[in-house]
């Protein structure tokens, strides 16, 4: 087949098993790769019509694929003052009354990001930001995404003034005397008064859809599993193909929540294979806990405040039979989970399954944030994959454990976090991502990260190195591993003749780099269904 297209770079990484040979020549045509070799290789592949696209020293690597962010969720979570990353509470207080400048009488104040070691080990309530909000309703969201502040006029707009029983583990935090606090724990809670808030065209949120996406693309991202779908993000999906094509796949999945059952679960069921060109709902998503920092995941053992004792669902029974549901029909589950005793039952769960049910889907657990020998070890042998964010270890923790996670499980617990590296040595799949807008996207720094265990361009202590990557598994796990985790291998996640021509060209080579220039070194372009979006890149192109 004469190609439509050749690639040339001097560097070329298929992370195809037992591949052989240098490769510096990649041919597509139709979307599909058709052909690998040298360059000396390519001179008889071309014909009229062909372009080639010489990248010179660059990089060129497997599409990289995001296994874990928010892009819908995330125009919500991200409305307003960015707060992310600050750490001092005087900053907050500054940046919310700034914008509170810029609004007028009675407008609602949002802001995203607010990191709870900014209150430096205090209890979070909304009293310590009241007096810069000039009495407006105000909504800020913590960097979790799973939690919020509302202030007293917003709760007053709200119509709350004491305490509400949910169907699952969220809560209205209120004082000895049974006043809110603002804080507001998990999605329920924090939806009474996130109603409220004004709302935007679908048009609006086609805009600022478009350009997450765009920056997705930018930084090298080629795929995205998106871990939420909503009616709103089909028809968001599907105005922004009509003016295009989208720049990179969404794999989405939809939540099952608590207090349903099995006539919902068949209507989530029946969802499955809804998409377009480059989207489809192709999974599950479920919580069995929530977040340490909020108090919400399911331990063991308390924490030290007292709390993180329950799961999501009131009945974890219940979520077992969901998952079995779902697993029955061969339709594969992502399960949130963060706490030790939350990923403990997510794997009995699982394990209870026959294995020829099991293995109908790929079934995957997200997050993992601290968890013990006895529990990693249950992923040997279980096809169970792990899917985890290195950048919320080397965010939001601290080497020392004075940051709000390691203070809330104590050091024994707080030695056990993000194991990405004992998980992948015990043979488990291992897909990584970021969870945006929790933490940023762009995955070259996340890559960095990995295997840095701190923040890359920093001096910080690093973060239990023992559970650094390699840089070859670093790069695997938004490459081959993020594929095996969308059961997709056969389509993508390496450089093979006949696979999706989805590819990232980079500047730098991720595996010879070192990781702290890796994350600040440029993305030159990315293919997707060969179709080229460059950037930076130095390219010569010519055609025949």
């Amino acid at each position: 087949m004469t190609p439509d297209r050749i690639i040339l770079a001097d560097t070329i990484h298929t992370l195809e098993p037992g591949h052989r040979g240098p490769v510096q020549a990649i041919a597509t045509s139709g979307g599909r790769i058709t052909a690998l070799g040298t360059r000396d290789d390519a001179g008889s592949w071309a014909a009229a019509g062909t372009e080639i696209l010489d990248l010179g020293s660059a990089t060129v690597v497997p599409g990289l694929v995001d296994a874990h962010a928010h892009p819908v969720f995330g125009l919500d979570i991200t409305a307003g003052a960015d707060l992310s990353g600050v750490q001092d509470l005087d900053e907050v207080r500054r940046r919310l009354a700034a914008e509170a400048s810029r609004l007028g009488p009675g407008e609602w104040i949002q802001a995203w990001g607010l990191d709870p070691n900014a209150f430096g080990g205090v209890p979070v309530t909304a009293e310590a930001v009241e007096g810069v909000l000039g009495g407006r309703p105000a909504f800020v969201r913590l960097f979790d995404g799973h939690s919020a502040l509302a202030s007293s006029r917003a709760l007053e707009v709200a119509g709350i003034d004491g305490p509400r029983s949910f169907d699952g583990a969220a809560s209205v935090v209120c004082d000895a005397d049974g006043r809110p606090t603002g804080l507001l724990l998990e999605f329920p809670a924090c939806e009474l008064v996130a109603r409220h808030l004004p709302a935007e065209t679908l048009e609006q949120r086609g805009d600022r859809l478009a350009q997450v996406l765009e920056g997705f693309a930018a930084a090298g991202l080629t795929g995205v599993h998106v871990m939420d779908h909503s009616e709103e993000s089909a028809a968001l999906y599907r105005a922004l193909e009509e003016r295009g094509e989208l720049p990179v796949r969404l794999r989405c999945s939809p939540w099952c929540s608590p207090g349903t059952g099995p006539d919902a679960w068949a209507a989530l069921a029946a969802t499955i294979g809804i998409g377009g060109r480059r989207w489809e709902v192709a999974g599950i998503k479920l919580f069995i806990d929530g977040t340490i920092d909020n108090g919400t995941a399911w331990l063991y053992e308390q924490d030290t405040l007292g709390e993180s004792t329950a799961a999501y669902w009131p009945d974890p029974a219940e979520y077992s039979r969901a998952v079995a549901f779902f697993a029955e029909r061969g339709i594969p589950t992502a399960t949130h989970a963060i706490g030790d005793a939350g990923v403990g039952h997510v794997l009995d769960a699982l394990l209870a399954l026959k294995p020829v049910v099991r293995g109908r889907a790929v079934h995957r657990i997200e997050h993992i944030e601290t968890v013990p020998d006895a529990v990693v070890e249950r992923f040997i042998g279980s096809g169970v994959v792990a899917s985890m964010q290195p950048t919320h270890c080397t965010h939001y923790s601290r080497a020392d454990q004075s940051d709000n996670w390691s203070v809330r499980l104590g050091p024994v617990r707080a030695r056990r976090a993000w194991r990405c590296r004992d998980l992948r040595d015990l043979g488990t799949t291992l897909a990584l991502g970021s969870d945006w807008p929790i933490a940023p996207f762009p995955p070259l720094p996340i890559i960095a990260d990995a295997q840095l265990r701190r923040r890359a361009g920093t001096h910080d202590e690093p973060i239990l190195p023992s559970q650094a990557l390699t840089a070859r598994q670093a790069l695997e796990g938004y490459t081959s591993h993020a594929a095996r985790a969308a059961g997709a291998w056969g389509e993508s996640g390496s450089i093979a003749v006949g696979k999706r021509a989805d590819l990232t060209f980079l500047e730098l080579d991720p595996l010879t780099a070192e990781p702290d220039e890796l994350a600040e070194s440029a993305v030159l372009g990315t293919a997707v269904d060969g179709d080229l979006r460059l950037g930076m890149a130095r390219a010569e192109r010519l055609s025949f």
